[in-house]
């Protein structure tokens, strides 16, 4: 099938094959997408994603031989002078424990195979324009599983829970004390960045980390969808985060919700 410049190269990887010609079916339906591959497993995969350069990869978890976790990891360490493959990481319900390990593996996106198939097309032109997605019931697991490793985290002087949700490496400052304006308890903060973000981005980071959409959160603060777009800009800019969902990580790291 022949494509143009602008057309969206998507390959998908699952060890079911009606899946992934259910997902192929919906994709072919798109004027400006095509599927180029289709894998069953992990190493087929990050093979296809090498020799065909896809911009979209749909990738299941659970696959044998290499899982999909392992074959992300692979497909965002293929060298640098490529063009940029996003990965798109999807799942079901029963996964919760797969949401950060996707998010540390470099996938763009975080989905549930049950998706609405209008979402699964709008997710992968937002990863294709280089945007991040995560599904909102994956927010609230990973909200979850951040309060969870949180509170180890105060259970363990040590320090060896925490890296769990470390999402770089070069993130090691002592955390600082800042009071809170509100007069509630004070709060530590790990990240020098923080003191970055003004007070209207800090609001919109915490939305940001409880899901929010860019339209959610301009309603919710009565700010224009253009304003909400250019804080998120900045923000992301500013905490040397990738996408939304490095986003997320950070705020909870450094407790802002």
């Amino acid at each position: 099938m022949q494509h143009n410049a602008d057309t969206i190269k998507v390959v998908i990887a699952d060890d079911q094959e009606l899946v992934r010609a259910g997902f192929a079916l919906v994709i072919g339906t798109q004027d400006d997408m095509t599927v180029v591959g289709q894998a069953a497993d992990g190493d087929e995969a990050v093979n296809l994603a090498s020799e065909l350069e896809p911009d979209v990869v749909l990738m299941d978890v659970r696959m044998p031989g290499m899982d999909g976790l392992e074959a992300t990891r692979r497909i965002s360490d293929l060298s640098p002078g490529r063009a940029t493959t996003h990965v798109i990481i999807l799942t079901t319900f029963d996964l919760d424990e797969y949401v950060m390990s996707a998010i540390r593996a470099g996938a763009s996106g975080f989905l549930l195979k049950d998706t609405e198939p209008e979402t699964l097309l709008s997710s992968i032109r937002t990863v294709y324009q280089g945007n991040a997605i995560i599904a909102p019931s994956a927010t609230k697991r990973l909200i979850r599983q951040m309060a969870l490793v949180g509170h180890q985290n105060d259970e363990d002087p040590t320090g060896m829970a925490s890296d769990m949700t470390r999402h770089s490496s070069t993130r090691n400052a002592s955390p600082r004390i800042r009071e809170s304006t509100s007069g509630e308890e004070a709060a530590a903060y790990n990240d020098p960045e923080i003191d970055l973000l003004t007070e209207r981005e800090l609001e919109v980071l915490v939305e940001i980390a409880h899901g929010l959409s860019n339209q959610e959160i301009g309603d919710k603060l009565f700010i224009s969808l253009p304003t909400v777009k250019t804080h998120v800009a900045h923000i992301l800019q500013k905490i040397n985060a990738r996408d939304r969902v490095q986003a997320v990580v950070f705020a909870y790291e450094n407790r802002l919700v």
